[in-house]
C-alpha cells in the first residue's frame, strides 16, 4: 500500500461521486459519517472501499440527522470529517449545520442536490441553493462552492477542508445529480506535492485542547443581547474574511456586453458552449459564473454587469440563483431577464434561442 493514496499526477476517467471520494483521502480525511441518499449514495460507497487501505474509517449512521451531528462530533474531537447528502437529507442536516455555524465549528458537507421539493426526483436540479447557503435558522454565516465540472470537485473538494479549518465556517460543496453520475477526465493529485498546505485540524473538545485556541463551544444563551453580541461579532468577522474567500470567473467579457449571462454549477458548462458560439459570430455575450454562491462575488458582478446592456440569469430553479443576483445588483438600472427550469438540464441551444430573443 502506498504511503499516500495519490502519487504524483494521475490522468482518470471516473464519475463526480468518485472524484469525491478520492479528493478527500488527498486532503487527508479521517472519517466520512453518512446515510444513503441518492444521488450522492455513491460517495458513501466509494469511501467505504478505499477507507480500509489508507487507515481511514466510515459510520453509517441511523439518518441523515444522525450524520449531521455526528460529523460535528468528529471535528470537535479533532478529526477531519465529512458527509455527504441530498435533498430531503440535506433539509434534515440543517439543525446540525446551524449548530456548526453557530459554535464556529469547521464542517465539509457535500450536497449533490437532486429535485424537489421533498422526494420529488432522485435525478438533477439546482433547487438546493437557498437551502445550502441560507438554510437553518440563522444568518447564513457559510461557504459554499458551487463547481462546474469534475477537475473543480476534485479542487474544490479539497479546498473546502483547508477553508472551513481556517476559517472556521461551515463549508459546503454544491455538486448535483448529472455531476454525481456522468463520468470525465480529469487530473488527480497529491496537493502538498503541488505546494498547497493542507490545514491541519485542531481538536475542540477532549483530551489534546491546547490553551489558547479557538473554542467556542456554545450554542445556547440566557438573553437577546448575549445572541446578539455573538451573532454580531460573527458577521463582522465574515464580511472581513469574505473577500479571501469569493471567487468568480468571467468568460468572454471584455468590453461593452449586448448581454451577460449569469449561471453557476453545471449549468455554466451550457451558458459557455452558448457564448463560443455568439463568440465565433463576433457578438458581445458573456457569461459570469460565482463560484462561491456564499460569500456571493457582489461587488465583481457589479462591476462587470455595469457594462452589459442586458442580463440573463440561468439556472434549473425558480429564481434562487435568481434572487442572489438581484440583491447583488439592487440599485443599478440593468435590464434582467431569466431562464429558470426547475429541476431539467439546461442546453446551449436554449440559452442561444433565449439570448437571441432579448437582444432584438
Amino acid at each position: 500500500m502506498a504511503a499516500k493514496p495519490i502519487q504524483g499526477e494521475k490522468r482518470v476517467f471516473m464519475t463526480g461521486n468518485e472524484v469525491i471520494a478520492w479528493a478527500a483521502l488527498a486532503a487527508q480525511v479521517d472519517v466520512m459519517y453518512g446515510y444513503p441518499i441518492t444521488p450522492q449514495n455513491e460517495i458513501m460507497h466509494y469511501w467505504t472501499r478505499l477507507a480500509p487501505k489508507h487507515d481511514k474509517t466510515f459510520l453509517q449512521t441511523e439518518d441523515e440527522l444522525s450524520a449531521g451531528f455526528t460529523t460535528v462530533g468528529g471535528v470537535l474531537a479533532g478529526r477531519k470529517c465529512f458527509t455527504a447528502t441530498a435533498g430531503p437529507g440535506n433539509t434534515l442536516m440543517q439543525e446540525p449545520f446551524s449548530m456548526a455555524e453557530m459554535m464556529r465549528i469547521p464542517v465539509v458537507a457535500v450536497i449533490q442536490q437532486r429535485g424537489g421539493p421533498s422526494t420529488a426526483t432522485v435525478i438533477y436540479s439546482q433547487q438546493e441553493v437557498t437551502l445550502t447557503t441560507f438554510g437553518g435558522n440563522g444568518e447564513g454565516h457559510r461557504i459554499v462552492y458551487s463547481p462546474s465540472n469534475h477537475q473543480e470537485l476534485f479542487d474544490y473538494t479539497i479546498k473546502s477542508f483547508n477553508t472551513a479549518w481556517k476559517y472556521r465556517f461551515p463549508t459546503f460543496l454544491l455538486g448535483d445529480g448529472y455531476q454525481a453520475k456522468m463520468r470525465e477526465p480529469l487530473v488527480m493529485y497529491d496537493p502538498e506535492e503541488r505546494g498547497i498546505e493542507l490545514v491541519k485540524p485542531e481538536v475542540t473538545l477532549g483530551n489534546g485542547m491546547e490553551k489558547g485556541k479557538y473554542n467556542h463551544v456554545r450554542n445556547t444563551f440566557n438573553t437577546e443581547e448575549e445572541l446578539y453580541e455573538i451573532v454580531t461579532s460573527m458577521e463582522e468577522e465574515y464580511q472581513r474574511v469574505a473577500p479571501e474567500i469569493i471567487e468568480h470567473q468571467e468568460y468572454n467579457c471584455e468590453g461593452e456586453l449586448d448581454v451577460l449571462v449569469i449561471a453557476h454549477g453545471v449549468v455554466s458548462r451550457a451558458a459557455q458552449a452558448a457564448i463560443n458560439l455568439f463568440s465565433a459570430e463576433g457578438k458581445a455575450v458573456g457569461h459570469f459564473r460565482p463560484i462561491t454562491l456564499r460569500p456571493f462575488p457582489t461587488n465583481e458582478l457589479r462591476a462587470t454587469a455595469q457594462r452589459a446592456k442586458k442580463i440573463l440569469i440561468v439556472e434549473s430553479a425558480v429564481g434562487q440563483l435568481g434572487k442572489l443576483v438581484k440583491e447583488a445588483l439592487f440599485g443599478l438600472p440593468i435590464d434582467a431577464d431569466y431562464l429558470y427550469r426547475p429541476g431539467v438540464g439546461i442546453t446551449s441551444d436554449e440559452i442561444v434561442e433565449k439570448v437571441n430573443s432579448i437582444r432584438k
